[in-house]
């Protein structure tokens, strides 16, 4: 049986999270507590594409988030996209921390607004127009430490973006 490259990465994923859930983080070392919040930088050195496109350039991001204890977040990042554009985001989002009673799991959904895929490449993101597009990213991450995490995020039906976390 042939599996795809989309169901291969999700089912990397869910062994590597499996295999990684380990008590190194206790519950109140890994969250915010009720009264904290926190930045985060995001830096990303690499996409995975399903499908490969001679046109693909290296994809890198570089990010920062605000997250409130309560789970909701926003935050922006500056990218080059996959064919090579200078790109940005703004985003606003909800962290369910805890994933599956596990301390080092959590999930994240944002949504907002993207810049950045304009002509010739203008048609590889929908409802672009003049180079703004909607932006809808689900993702989920391993938190290495109360500071370090890792994170998989979904592009949609192009790939998926690795990034490292770390908070401040």
């Amino acid at each position: 049986m042939r599996f795809s490259p989309t169901a291969r990465i999700v089912g990397l994923a869910i062994c590597l999270f499996g295999l990684l859930d380990a008590p190194a983080i206790r519950a109140e070392e890994s969250n915010l507590t009720s009264t904290d919040s926190a930045w985060e930088i995001t830096l990303s050195p690499h996409a995975y594409h399903f499908h490969s496109d001679p046109t693909h350039k290296p994809v890198w991001l570089i990010g920062l988030e605000r997250q409130r204890a309560d789970g909701w977040l926003w935050g922006g990042a500056y990218f080059s996209n996959s064919f090579g554009q200078k790109s940005g985001a703004v985003y606003v989002g909800y962290m369910w921390n805890n994933l599956f009673n596990s301390p080092t799991l959590f999930a994240k959904l944002v949504g907002g607004l993207m810049y950045g895929y304009v002509a010739p490449y203008e048609d590889k993101v929908p409802f672009n127009h003049n180079g703004y597009s909607p932006l809808v990213v689900p993702s989920l991450g391993y938190r290495l430490t109360p500071k370090d995490a890792l994170q998989v995020s979904l592009m949609g039906s192009a790939g998926v973006l690795l990034s490292y976390h770390r908070r401040f």
